[in-house]
Formats: structure tokens, sequence, C-alpha cells
């Protein structure tokens, strides 16, 4: 068999074709080919691998697998380094980022794009509509829907995995967001771009009514179509109302039209949830989208932790991923702040992977807690280096160890306890030695 034989992954899959891909994706997962082939044929599981991605590594999302995290990155009218943006994407790399989002919004976006596209070794998405203005110069209200259209075409040729599309918002919602208060209105960049094209001009959502014609598209490419969420809660106050929910059914049944055309699919979702609520929230999106991989940013579980939100997001991530979200988009300290700077990238890349090993080992993923295992032995046995090595930030808490040593004989011991230490007590009393403290 050979690509000739199968139009995307999926397709691969209905037909009893083990792709190179999926092969390489079992192997990293440790799971039978067979039983992920039947999970990317039912679209449990997406393997986005555009066909001119070769420099690909390529990953599984999917509840069953392990948690997959996302780092958006992109320049903006007020910070268009590209170079700088370039070290950002290495850096996500390296910290261990699944994916990366390009999502600038000003200037030469194309190169960047392909130039993502030959040396990125992990899925790239994009939001074509963020580029539709950029691309044309035009402003939003003159843009046609073929405009649209087209920029995702170009997205696709260029080689990126997945598109964030917000298919999901029609002329109805307006009349939603009208009538049924919210705090936050839309907060969805792409939601409000969408939104206010619809209302400028009339029309339905060009990313709905022309919806045959992106899956050509996607099908041709094997680009994964992510159904963006434009009516995520921004605010715990928004949470779970029936425009989110609203929407939701509408990106099940795209779902499923998606799959009629062989083409993989994720779906988005929120946002700013209360703690109590991510769970059902979970259960919903699997009943309405027929159990195809959720896509979440966080969810953020307060308002209040500006400059922290890497935190909150880590908070409803974990619970988010453990109860059956499968793609974890990173927030960092700068969210609703500022752009990320590197530091920010590498707070938040830490914090997800945080959440999602956390969700992993919940969700009992077979090895997920190996690791976990071998830093318990290497802390038992007081071995420094087996500690760092177990690390998910080894630099970070070799650097925090070595500032503050213990005074003397630190081998054994740090400064946080000394010759307190309860290990180190421990191990001279079960192995009959003294227990010198003094």
């Amino acid at each position: 068999m050979n690509n000739s034989d199968f139009t995307t992954q999926m397709d691969a899959a209905r037909k009893g074709i083990l792709t190179a891909e999926l092969k390489k994706v079992a192997e990293s997962e440790q799971m039978d080919a067979e039983a992920l082939r039947a999970l990317v044929a039912e679209g449990k599981v997406a393997i986005c691998a555009n066909k001119k991605h070769t420099c690909l590594k390529p990953a599984g999302v999917g509840s069953m697998l392990r948690t997959k995290i996302n780092a958006n990155i992109g320049i903006s009218r007020d910070c268009k380094d590209y170079d700088l943006e370039m070290k950002k994407v290495l850096s996500a790399v390296d910290l261990g980022a699944d994916a990366i989002m390009d999502l600038s919004s000003h200037g030469n976006t194309q190169p960047f794009r392909q130039k993502l596209v030959q040396e990125c070794p992990v899925m790239i998405g994009t939001v074509p509509v963020y580029d539709a203005v950029i691309h044309y110069q035009r402003d939003l209200g003159t843009l046609t829907a073929q405009d649209f259209i087209d920029v995702v075409r170009l997205h696709a040729e260029d080689g990126v995995d997945f598109v964030t599309l917000h298919c999901g918002i029609t002329r109805k919602t307006i009349e939603q967001i009208k009538s049924n208060k919210r705090k936050m209105n839309i907060v969805s960049r792409g939601g409000s771009l969408v939104f206010a094209w619809m209302t400028m001009t009339g029309e339905e959502n060009p990313f709905y009514e022309h919806f045959d014609e992106i899956l050509d598209i996607c099908e041709k490419h094997d680009v994964t179509i992510s159904l963006g969420d434009a009516c995520r809660p921004g605010c715990l106050a928004d949470a779970t109302d029936v425009c989110q929910i609203e929407e939701l059914v509408r990106l099940g049944e795209l779902t499923r039209r998606a799959w009629a055309h062989n083409v993989q699919v994720m779906v988005e979702g929120p946002g700013h949830v209360p703690l109590h609520q991510i769970a059902a929230n979970m259960e919903i999106q699997k009943t309405l989208c027929a159990g195809a991989p959720f896509y979440v940013l966080g969810p953020l579980v307060t308002d209040i932790a500006p400059g922290y939100d890497h935190i909150t997001a880590a908070i409803g991530g974990a619970v988010a991923a453990a109860s059956g979200a499968a793609f974890l988009c990173y927030v960092t300290p700068a969210e609703h702040l500022a752009l990320p700077n590197l530091e920010d990238v590498r707070q938040g890349i830490i914090a997800s992977k945080i959440a999602a090993h956390a969700a992993d080992i919940a969700k009992g993923i077979p090895h997920a807690r190996d690791i976990d295992d071998r830093m318990a032995d290497a802390r038992r046995s007081l071995d420094w280096e087996k500690q760092f090595a177990c690390a998910l930030d080894p630099k970070t808490a070799k650097e925090i160890r070595d500032s503050r040593l213990p005074e003397n004989d630190h081998s054994d011991t740090c400064s946080m306890c000394g010759k307190f230490c309860a290990v180190r007590s421990m191990n001279k009393a079960l192995s009959g030695q003294v227990i010198d403290i003094l």
C-alpha cells in the first residue's frame, strides 16, 4: 500500500491500512497498532498529519492516549519579531510541546508558516480567519465568503496539520447573544471576527455555509479540522450557558459530516469554567460529538489571577483531561495581559505538562506513572542526579538545589531539613546505623 491508496489517515484506517504515521504513533503510545487503527477509523483518535509536513514526528490525539499539549505563538502588530517567535517554537518543542499553533495577525505570515512546516517536527495548527484580513490587506467587511475559503486552501497547501475553523456560530447566534445577555459576550478572537463579519454583511457564516467545500480541501491534503468554540465562556458567569451548549450541538453535527468525508476532527472547548462544572462539560462534549477528541483552553477555574493564569489553567486542565479531554492548549502567565515572551512560554508549557501528566496517571494510561516510580526510588536513595533525570524541568530543579546547598555533608541532605531529613533518618534506622543529627 502507498499514499495513493487512501486520502486521509481516517480513510486509511477505515480501509484497514496501517499507515507509517499510525505505526509510529502506536509505537510511541506503546499500543497495539490494530487497536489504534480502529480508534482512528471511528474518529476517536486524530493523527494530524498534512501530506506536505514531511519533517513531522506524528502524534495521536485522543482521550485514551497520552494527553497532548499545544503552545500558541505568533506575531502581532505590537510584537513582530519573527526570529523571537521561532525561538519560542524551538523552546516549546524542546520542553515537550506536542503542537504549535501559529496565531500570527500581522505582517507577511506565509513565509513564517512555511518555515514552520519545513522545520518544526510537531503538529502545526493555524486559524485561517485571522490571516484573511492580513493576506488580502482589506478590511473585514469587504471580504467575501470565497476569500475565507481560499485562505483555508492556502493554509492546507502550505502544509499545516490542523486548522481551527469557527463553523458552529451562525446567524442564529447573533440573536442568542443579544437575547441571552452574557457578562463577556464572545471572547474568541476568531469567533468575534466571524460574528462581526456576519453583522456587517448580513450573510451566513461562510465556514458553516461552505462546509462541504472546506471538507473537500481538508480531505485532499489530510488536514484535521479543529472545530472552534466561538462561544466559549470568557468568565465563570458565562460557563455552560445556552450559547456555549447550542454551539456544541452544532459542532457535533459538523463532526459527523466531516467523518462522512473521511476528514478527521477535533472539537474545541472552554474557556473559563468553575471547577465543579468541568467534568460535566467533558461528558456533554463526548455525548454530543460522539467521542471526537476534545481540545480545551485551560479551562481556567477562576477569573482573578492575571499573571498566574498558567496555574488556574493547569488546575482546570488536569480535571478536564482526567475527565476525557485529549488535548490541552497551554495558557501562559501573560494570558489576558500581553503577548507571551520566552519565559512565559516556558512557564505555560511546564504548567500544562504537569496537568497532562497528572491526568494521564488518573486515567490509567499505560506506563504513565513509571517516571514517578523512578523518581520515588531516586528520592529514597537520595540520588540527586537520578532525581534531576526524572524531573519534568531538570534545569530548574538543579539550579534551585545548587543555589541553596546545606553547609556540610550535602550529598545526602538538602537545606530544607539538613540532618533532620526523614528519608536519611529512615535509611539509617532500617540499616541499623546511628542517626547523627547534631
